[in-house]
């Protein structure tokens, strides 16, 4: 993400405007949100564990229900 300068003719909404956009192709608010408050490794890392487990419930659900059709 790098907005240098205006373009030749470029308002100061537009700029603002490519650089709103550049942030959000680069997660920069997501990242912003991530480092807000520091979460100890093994904290994310049982927070990962348990998404995957869900995710994993949640996949053998969806494929029992479509067992018998």
């Amino acid at each position: 993400m790098k907005i240098s300068k205006k373009h030749k003719g470029e308002s100061f909404e537009s700029m603002m405007r490519r650089f709103k956009k550049s942030c959000e192709k680069g997660n920069v608010l997501l990242e912003v949100k991530k480092r807000e408050h520091f979460e100890k490794p093994s904290l994310s890392r049982r927070k990962r564990r348990e998404l995957a487990i869900s995710k994993e419930k949640k996949r053998q659900e969806e494929q029992r229900l479509h067992r018998f059709r």
